[in-house]
């Protein structure tokens, strides 16, 4: 397994956070990775996702959300082809870390057969990470 962590204050709330990271028809407007939702995600359930990584790879997922938990924690988990073959469990944590003030944790799990074969993917998607913790700081603090 491998695991890639990043995180992020943001001069916000959890809720102010939250907000932003649950509009999902309006992540096109300032995500760089994260692309598009096919629909609003129900715990529990299938949604497809299209990621795009800084060097333009660009996959369609179909995870399964697993935590749904407002002004806490999203997370879901999605698979290449069969699980198994290379697995990626996705989270954004929220953490009151102050008055006005919330740190977001983005990480994501990985385990399969491949990943060992992974590393440059790896390397760009913790970079990915960085530039969605940007955006979404950006994007935050100049909706006050």
């Amino acid at each position: 397994m491998k695991k890639i962590e990043t995180s992020i204050t943001i001069e916000a709330s959890a809720e102010q956070v939250w907000q932003v990271l649950t509009d999902f028809k309006a992540y096109p407007l300032w995500s760089p990775t994260i692309k598009h939702f096919e629909r609003q995600p129900i715990e529990g359930k299938r949604c497809a996702v299209i990621l795009e990584n800084p060097d333009g790879f660009k996959i369609k997922m179909n995870p399964r959300f697993l935590c749904i938990d407002p002004n806490r924690e999203l997370r879901w988990k999605g698979e290449l082809l069969i699980p198994g073959i290379f697995d990626g469990e996705h989270y954004f944590i929220l953490e009151q870390v102050g008055e006005g003030k919330v740190r977001l944790i983005q990480g994501e799990l990985f385990s399969g057969l491949l990943i060992p074969f992974c590393k440059k993917l790896l390397l760009t998607t913790n970079h990915g990470f960085e530039l969605f913790n940007k955006a979404i700081k950006q994007y935050v603090e100049q909706k006050d």
